[in-house]
């Protein structure tokens, strides 16, 4: 079975209900829009993210406007105020373009979104096509920039993720050269692809995660599976050589309080550690695999679990989680919860370990939250639920829900990609940029270019460190929320 099915047989466990979502101070929870198939049904595992225009963009494995079964998917952008486009991702019954999208978007320096395809491209894999790599304008312009074939990888499960090198970074959940069990790849923008590792299920299988390019330049991920010994997935780095460490193999298995199957991408916190979710695990009972839990990682390898979900919490973080501009963390579980329904929940955790459930999800608001939470410049937080909603779809669980949840955090900038040279332009995203009067890096000035309202191009000044970036505006000043990297 794949780890598709597995997350779609668990998502049908979940029944709607109706239910009063429990409501945390200081916050404001907004269904934006729902999904009616046309423009994209059962949005991505993967969060949201923010385009140089100010709008949100994803991708849905199935609907749109197509002959395959449920739809190819599609890639959709969202206006703040809830307006929502679909684009199509294949029109025909062959999808050589590629279909069924379960990762999400990365812009790319030239503006454009960059996406995997979990099927299509190739014949191969089953029938299916074994995936491709694609470049998308946000006009909807779609390119085909890779098709797997089984021996370089198959069903890339993950974005891809921009290096400090320019190039992209990226995972299959199958294929390789060692036995099927997935691989690491990189490709250049123009869509040369190399396989970097082919996992051998015991140094991990199935990785289904994004990859992390951390500020130590290496990239560090997670597999789903494998690993010695207790094939419940690992955590490993690699360099862009392909040199693979190993630093943690977890157990799902009773008494082992780390978790297993972690299916999120890891993010690096302001304290240096490594942070992630497991999707199954944890001491406290929930199903006989566990409830899942959040962890840790230290600089010098050492795993500690930071919070075991109980169902009551939560149940199955498969979306990971972000910090925000208050330090805290915030993430989403697809199941569990205080309602009748078990339909998931959005959670804020301290970096001491403290967990506050902010909402319940009742069906009608969504179901399954199965993608993580994005941070949007305005300082709110955007999610999509996997299936619920007001419009019926396949099932009557209908086609999944985009929603905003305001814990009155203020608005900041942030970067298309935080680290370049110096004499290197990068792209600044925000709001509310023209009359800009300064850019500075670290206190160096910069100079810079305000495109839009939303969106300025800055070089990085002679004489920079790496430090965060602030930008002055005619109604104050906006700082980053992570430092930008200076490469030497």
């Amino acid at each position: 079975m794949t780890k598709l099915s597995a997350w779609k047989k668990a998502c049908a466990l979940f029944v709607l209900c109706a239910a009063t979502a429990i409501a945390a101070r200081a916050q404001t929870f907004t269904t934006l829009a729902s999904f009616e198939g046309t423009n994209g049904a059962e949005p991505s595992l993967m969060s949201l993210v923010q385009g140089a225009d100010g709008n949100l963009y994803g991708t849905t494995q199935y609907g749109g406007v197509s002959r395959c079964y449920m739809g190819c998917g599609s890639v959709f952008s969202l206006t703040l105020s809830g307006n929502l486009q679909g684009f199509n991702l294949c029109r025909g019954n062959k999808c050589v373009g590629g279909s069924n999208p379960i990762a999400g978007l990365t812009l790319g320096t030239d503006g454009s979104f960059y996406g995997t395809t979990t099927f299509g491209g190739r014949a191969g894999c089953g029938g299916n096509g074994c995936g491709t790599v694609f470049k998308m304008t946000s006009g909807g312009q779609m390119v085909t920039l890779w098709r797997f074939d089984d021996r370089d990888g198959y069903a890339p499960y993950a974005p891809v993720v921009p290096g400090f090198d320019g190039n992209f970074y990226g995972t299959t959940e199958g294929g390789g050269t060692a036995g099927g069990s997935g691989t690491v790849f990189e490709m250049t923008r123009f869509g040369a692809l190399t396989t970097l590792h082919s996992f051998n299920v015991e140094d991990g299988s199935e990785p289904a995660a994004a990859l992390l390019l951390a500020s130590d330049g290496n990239l560090y991920g997670t597999t789903t599976s494998g690993g010695v010994p207790h094939d419940s997935g690992t955590l490993f780095k690699i360099n862009v050589q392909g040199v693979l460490t190993t630093l943690h193999n977890f157990c799902a298995y009773s008494g082992c309080a780390d978790g297993g199957s972690p299916n999120s991408a890891l993010i690096e916190a302001s304290d240096g550690n490594l942070y992630g979710t497991t999707t199954v695990g944890g001491d406290s009972y929930c199903v006989p695999e566990g409830c899942g839990t959040i962890f840790k990682v230290t600089p010098a390898g050492q795993l500690i679990t930071v919070h075991e979900f109980d169902e009551s919490d939560g149940s199955s973080p498969i979306g990971g989680i972000i910090q925000a501009t208050d330090g805290n963390f915030y993430g989403t579980t697809a199941g569990g919860g205080s309602g009748l329904c078990g339909c998931g929940t959005v959670f804020q955790i301290t970096p001491s370990g403290t967990l506050t459930t902010l909402h319940n999800f009742d069906g009608a608001d969504g179901l399954a939250p199965f993608g993580g939470l994005l941070q949007d410049t305005n300082g709110s937080f955007y999610g999509t639920t996997y299936q619920g909603g007001n419009t019926p779809c396949s099932s009557s669980t209908g086609c999944g829900t985009a929603f905003r949840l305001d814990m009155g955090l203020g608005p900041f900038v942030t970067f298309v990609r935080a680290a370049g040279k110096v004499g290197q332009t990068g792209g600044i995203l925000g709001q509310g940029f023209t009359g800009t009067t300064s850019v500075s890096l670290n206190g160096i000035p910069a100079s810079f270019t305000v495109v839009s309202d939303t969106y300025i191009t800055a070089t990085v000044p002679a004489g920079a460190t790496t430090g965060y970036v602030t930008v002055t505006t005619p109604s104050g000043t906006l700082t980053s929320n992570v430092p930008f990297h200076v490469i030497p």
